[in-house]
């Protein structure tokens, strides 16, 4: 039976576990008489996504085939396109004979959009959202503190059923998203269908930053002091800020650490793999990324922050390089998982420019954690179950994450202090294996 968590979470709203973005003009090669026919714009935009999935794409649903590729190529090019739509839509419909849903075509809008996320600054209400197959709406994974979103009311499990009067059931994310973007200032009205119930929402937009790390020091009853860190998403300043924490709380005396990755879709792979080092000590493998045309190991190169005990909290949404830094923490014995089993994304996606300012994700590589775990469907399993139900989260908000409150971390609260050896106070459990199934 599926948990609450995964009935929301059939594709994340996020591009999980970039490596890189590539600038990359022009047309690739290909033979004279092709040649002759790209020299528009719209065949040479063709031709550019065409030749990146050519060199560079690893196949991992058995759905492309080279011959076959190379005679599409033929067949696009000998069409005739009035307009860049045209080519946007051819260039989509020849990704979806890959059978990937990673390796995407975004217009140069949608490509903006995206490489905004990364950054951690963006205009708009503050949600994160996800599409669920089964039901084909959309829903509010979590409202963004201090948003726009969360200020409204917009709480998580929420369904989206309209942007501005359009019906937005069976919608796209990226369509949801491009239509609740917008200037700052400007309204946005969102029909939310809640409980059975539907109402109307505006919200006025506005700028977005998201912090990816949010801490406290949690005290417990014995006076234990348990550094709590929630890491959002693995952006390109995450391990700076997640560096500028730990240090911070060292200084102030941390005894143990639990890391919140529940509800983090992902990001950066380079994110992920700096935010290990902080963890792990040098020369400690993270990760095993595999190409068509490579193998690679990467290892630790610094002296990790902090020796201190950590647990690490996960559910059905973490994915991608959440999966990665849990990966290498669990294979190397650094700490243990709490939650729920994790999304199950072991690709690597790329994200290349192409010349007309539009852009791709494109899966190149897959990983395995260090033990050599193959995750990509599977996802993690955490050492100790524990499911938060809708309505627990619900009354939890995001306020109450990582609080005595919130029935998850007090578990992971439990386990990490008898990293310690040390009582958890009148306020938790025994800090043994019967207290651990205590707490579930």
């Amino acid at each position: 039976m599926m948990s609450p968590t995964s009935l929301w979470l059939k594709r994340v709203l996020a591009f999980c576990g970039a490596s890189t973005v590539l600038i990359l003009s022009g047309a690739l090669g290909g033979s004279r008489s092709l040649a002759a026919l790209i020299t528009d714009s719209p065949k040479e935009v063709i031709d550019e996504a065409w030749q990146i999935i050519y060199r560079n794409y690893l196949d991992s649903a058995g759905a492309y085939d080279r011959e076959s590729w190379r005679q599409l190529r033929k067949d696009l090019l000998s069409k005739t396109y009035s307009t860049k739509k045209e080519a946007y839509e051819a260039i989509r419909g020849m990704l979806l004979t890959l059978d990937d849903p990673y390796t995407r075509f975004m217009d140069p809008e949608e490509f903006k959009e995206l490489r905004i996320d990364t950054t951690g600054e963006l205009t708009g209400v503050g949600i994160q959202l996800s599409f669920d197959e089964e039901t084909q709406l959309l829903t509010v994974v979590t409202p963004i503190e201090d948003g726009p979103a969360a200020a409204a009311g917009v709480q998580a499990s929420d369904h989206i059923v309209g942007i501005d009067g359009e019906d937005a059931r069976g919608m796209s994310s990226a369509e949801a998203v491009r239509l609740i973007r917008g200037p700052i200032g400007s309204p946005v009205t969102l029909t939310i269908e809640r409980d059975g119930e539907t109402f109307d929402l505006v919200i006025i937009r506005d700028r977005i930053s998201i912090n990816p790390v949010v801490s406290r020091i949690n005290t417990t009853p014995t006076g234990i002091q348990v550094g709590y860190i929630r890491l959002k998403q693995f952006s390109a300043n995450a391990a700076t800020d997640m560096s500028k924490v730990v240090q911070d709380m060292e200084t102030k005396g941390v005894d143990a650490y639990v890391l919140d990755l529940r509800f983090n879709p992902g990001g950066l792979l380079e994110a992920s793999l700096d935010i290990s080092d902080q963890w792990l000590e040098p020369g400690i493998p993270i990760v095993s990324i595999e190409s068509e045309r490579s193998q690679s190991r990467r290892f630790t190169r610094h002296q990790a922050l902090t020796d201190d005990p950590m647990v690490i909290l996960v559910n059905e949404v973490s994915a991608s390089a959440s999966e990665i830094f849990s990966g290498a923490i669990q294979d190397n014995r650094r700490g243990q998982l709490v939650g729920e089993k994790t999304f199950g994304k072991g690709l690597v996606q790329s994200v290349r420019s192409l010349s007309d300012g539009s852009g791709m994700t494109v899966t190149i590589s897959k990983y395995l954690t260090p033990n050599g775990r193959d995750i990509h469907k599977e996802g993690i399993e955490p050492d100790v179950a524990s499911e938060l139900s809708v309505e627990e989260l619900r009354d939890l908000g995001t306020d109450g994450l990582g609080t005595r409150r919130d029935r998850q971390y007090r578990i992971a609260e439990t386990v990490v202090l008898e990293g310690l050896k040390v009582p958890s106070g009148g306020g938790g459990f025994p800090p043994s294996g019967e207290g651990v199934v205590q707490a579930l």
